[in-house]
């Protein structure tokens, strides 16, 4: 039984193989920003929920990503930090459909994305 599993495993890869539909999603380094169309209110909300649930000291005023001190910003840092806390899974970028995956990197000046 197991020899038939292994091979029905194989084969069911190198058929999404050879469709080319097979991504390795956590192969690459994925980082979470915030949508530029979201609401001063939500990026706000999101800014309150990941900074209760990570650490944003990074995002105090003196800290490498508090300029531009603008909520965008801000809860672009925020929201990457939680998204990468827990596991880079695309619904830990979602924050309401506010969040944006994105394979670029961020990071800018002092301000180092995790």
């Amino acid at each position: 039984m197991a020899g038939k599993l292994s091979t029905a495993y194989v084969s069911l890869l190198l058929i999404f193989l050879s469709a080319g539909t097979l991504t390795l999603v956590h192969a690459q380094k994925t980082w979470c920003v915030a949508k530029p169309s979201s609401s001063q209110a939500i990026l706000l909300e999101n800014i309150n929920f990941a900074c209760s649930q990570v650490d944003c000291s990074r995002l105090q005023k003196g800290g490498a990503c508090y300029s531009p001190d603008n909520a965008i910003n801000h809860a672009s840092v925020a929201m990457n930090l939680y998204f990468q806390s827990k596991g880079r899974n695309t619904w830990n970028c979602d924050f309401k459909n506010s969040g944006l995956l994105t394979l670029s990197d961020p990071s800018f000046g002092g301000c180092q994305y995790a």
